[in-house]
């Protein structure tokens, strides 16, 4: 069969499972992380790196929840590209990449504090925070925004759909730079840290039950971020591979299937950044008294460094 003339297109009852799903998600995720901008933004006092990623992990969330109906009305709709189409799109996916980008960052943020604590204490402040997630920000949009730009897209294609069968390396390129080479960034880190805190949990016996727990949110965020996002991204991979190299219109039919069906998982991460607020939250107030009777001199950083930074900054569980 000539792959040219597949037209792949999402299967008809896509659009009631999204309507199935996103509702729940919507109402949940909008409810859990207006509540946490409001507790980061209003009942904390001083501003720390934490709270400066943790508002802008918030913040991205919100609005890929807000994108969420107007991308099923798509699909029920059948909105064809256009100007409307490029601007959801765009947001969608802009808020996606800042979600990864900022979880990226925390957990960079996070291996540097508890391995290098000397040298963090001098790189790290919340200005800088801001100004690396500002700089984030701001790659992210113009980096989509070239993408929509270059993209060949015919005017009566569907939005959020790709029916042609034709390879798109912009893709391939914005799945490897946008999602693998964080998701290596990410567990290197992760796992540095883990080593790190088990290495520690030796040494600080005071402080077992503390960090036996910051070494479960760690790897409880690796493990979301992984289950959330790998299957989505991996079926982008598979969907470029098929693209390439098949003629079977049916399989890449199955893989866009896939790929449609993997991208409501990733979309419930939204819910579960927000639920993470509220461990951390919780572990935060656990250690604030231990630390204040038992920090002193260098120890007040390595203390804060082995449990407060650790069991907030995890609080980006993809989550």
């Amino acid at each position: 069969m000539n792959p040219s003339s597949c037209n792949i297109t999402a299967y008809e009852s896509f659009p009631l499972v999204q309507l199935c799903v996103y509702i729940p998600v919507l109402l949940l995720g909008i409810l859990l992380n207006m509540s946490a901008l409001w507790v980061f933004c209003c009942k904390l006092g001083k501003w720390t790196e934490t709270r400066v990623y943790m508002v802008n992990l918030a913040v991205a969330d919100c609005l890929l929840l807000f994108s969420l109906p107007f991308k099923t009305l798509s699909h029920f709709n059948q909105l064809k590209v256009g100007s409307w189409c490029l601007v959801l799109e765009g947001g969608y996916f802009i808020n996606r990449l800042m979600s990864i980008g900022i979880i990226t960052v925390v957990a960079a943020d996070r291996y540097l504090a508890i391995k290098y604590p000397l040298k963090a204490k001098v790189l790290r402040s919340p200005l800088k925070a801001a100004c690396a997630s500002g700089f984030l920000w701001i790659v992210v949009i113009c980096v989509m925004s070239l993408i929509k730009k270059l993209e060949d897209r015919g005017q009566d294609e569907l939005c959020f759909e790709k029916p042609s069968v034709k390879p798109s390396v912009i893709t391939l390129c914005a799945v490897i730079v946008g999602f693998f080479i964080p998701l290596i960034i990410l567990s290197y880190c992760s796992i540095q840290v883990i080593a790190e805190l088990m290495r520690k949990k030796n040494e600080y016996c005071h402080k077992e039950k503390s960090i036996r727990k910051a070494i479960y949110i760690v790897s409880a965020n690796m493990a979301v971020f992984i289950i959330c996002f790998l299957p989505l991204y991996l079926g982008h991979l598979l969907r470029f591979i098929m693209d390439s190299t098949s003629s079977n219109c049916s399989a890449i039919q199955w893989v866009n299937n896939f790929v449609h069906l993997a991208s409501v998982l990733a979309n419930t991460n939204c819910c579960l950044d927000a639920i993470c607020y509220y461990f951390v939250n919780k572990e935060f107030k656990e250690a604030s008294p231990k630390l204040a009777n038992t920090a002193s001199g260098k120890g007040v950083f390595l203390s804060l460094t082995l449990t407060l930074d650790q069991l907030l900054y995890s609080c980006s569980c993809d989550i």
